[in-house]
């Protein structure tokens, strides 16, 4: 009786296998940015920056964080583009603003100790159709809520053609 249940067990597992590995895609589609909405999504957000008076680098990345737009205003110091890069960076990495995971990660050798993550506001992730597709980080202002308010207002110049993309 125990044997019979088994090979009736055994049976149908084989018999469903083919069916499950039909349903595993062999290609996987990815929503992607073009380098287009990259740029000007970087440019709105610089000018949103100078609007208020404050020159800042900006850094959109794709959704494998590497850098598609960078731009540095013509007053903003060097490091704004390495500190922009690795907010971005940071913000597709966790899907996440950056200024909920300000506190997150402050304990010693938390994942906030890896070379390249900076939880610090002015990182937000970029979505199109619930895909994230990358994101963009700021760096320059006095604070990192006013590196955010920059990138949201450059990602609000570009929301529009992302919704409607799908």
């Amino acid at each position: 009786m125990k044997l019979s249940k088994t090979l009736a067990a055994t049976a149908l597992i084989a018999l469903a296998s083919p069916v499950l590995a039909a349903e595993i895609p062999v290609i996987v589609k990815i929503p992607r940015m073009t380098m287009e909405a990259a740029e000007k999504l970087a440019h709105a957000t610089v000018m949103a920056c100078r609007k208020e008076g404050i020159q800042i680098g900006v850094t959109v990345v794709d959704r494998g964080g590497l850098p598609m737009a960078v731009l540095r205003d013509t007053l903003a110091p060097p490091v704004t583009l390495e500190v922009s890069r690795q907010k971005a960076y940071t913000a597709v990495n966790f899907n996440a603003p950056l200024s909920e995971l300000e506190d997150r990660f402050t304990k010693p050798f938390s994942v906030g100790k890896v070379d390249g993550l900076v939880f610090s506001a002015g990182g937000l992730p970029i979505e199109a159709a619930g895909n994230i597709i990358g994101a963009v980080g700021v760096s320059g202002a006095p604070t990192g809520a006013q590196d955010e308010a920059c990138a949201r207002k450059g990602l609000d110049a570009i929301q529009m053609d992302l919704d409607m993309a799908q």
